[in-house]
């Protein structure tokens, strides 16, 4: 029995398991009774093996709601180092199994770190645009991430979230508690060979898309459950165009 629980989380000692199952109660609870999250594929996730999940970042409510949503195994995030230098927090999300990244994707710890994980047989959920976006739109992802995933050798999940940005904007020190509607889907799973066969580059620029098709299915799917109203109306309509955005943004503490 207790082997089995173990395997949720391949390595982790059982005290860590335990904080981050009550930790996940907490934050998912949260979210299910101020949001009413509309969410589609989770079914897809797989509850054993190495396994990638990328995903648009609007909030910081992204990670306990990609993560919170899959309840067949533990998750570990790839988290801004900016985020740990606020020691208590910093301490609370390492527990919660986040591992520190620099800004650029490039950071050569970090990216070991990641794949050691992966090795243990982990899902690893991670944010390739490095913050969070500033009006609602899908940022261009960093190119460093390009590398993690060529690395991995493990099947890659594309995941969307839409409506976060609405709950909690970047431009807010605290969400809005109600009122909001947030939604999340997940993809099908591709292949490593798959995703790689035309390289790193190309198989970066298939996610970005292919995240925010999705991202823009769950947006009028949204609209039509609110009736036109959620979510506001904004940069977020416009689909991302790759060829428009080939340059990385400026890194930014958020």
């Amino acid at each position: 029995m207790l082997s089995r629980y173990r395997a949720r989380h391949p390595g982790a000692k059982l005290p860590k398991m335990l904080l981050f199952e009550f930790c996940h109660f907490l934050s998912i609870t949260f979210i299910k009774i101020c949001y009413r999250p509309f969410h589609k594929g989770v079914e897809k996730v797989p509850a054993r093996g190495a396994f990638l999940i990328v995903s648009n970042h609007q909030s910081f409510f992204d990670p306990p709601l990609v993560g919170g949503l899959i309840t067949t195994r533990h998750t570990d995030f790839i988290a801004r180092a900016g985020l740990f230098k606020f020691k208590p927090f910093g301490w609370l999300i390492a527990a919660l199994n986040s591992i520190p990244v620099a800004g650029d994707g490039n950071d050569t710890a970090a990216m070991k770190e990641a794949l050691r994980r992966l090795a243990l047989g982990r899902c690893v959920i991670l944010f390739p645009e490095g913050s969070r976006t500033p009006d609602g739109a899908m940022r261009p992802f960093k190119r460093g991430i390009a590398l993690l995933v060529k690395r991995a050798k493990c099947p890659v999940m594309p995941a969307a979230i839409e409506g976060v940005y609405d709950a909690w904007p970047r431009r807010n020190a605290r969400p809005y508690f109600f009122g909001k509607r947030i939604a999340v889907m997940y993809g099908d799973p591709i292949p490593h060979d798959d995703l790689m066969k035309d390289g790193p580059d190309a198989a970066l620029r298939r996610l970005e898309v292919e995240i925010d098709r999705m991202r823009l299915m769950l947006r009028a799917r949204l609209r039509e459950r609110t009736g036109g109203t959620l979510p506001a109306p904004g940069p977020g309509d416009e689909p991302y165009d790759p060829d428009a955005a080939a340059v990385d943004p400026p890194a930014d503490e958020n």
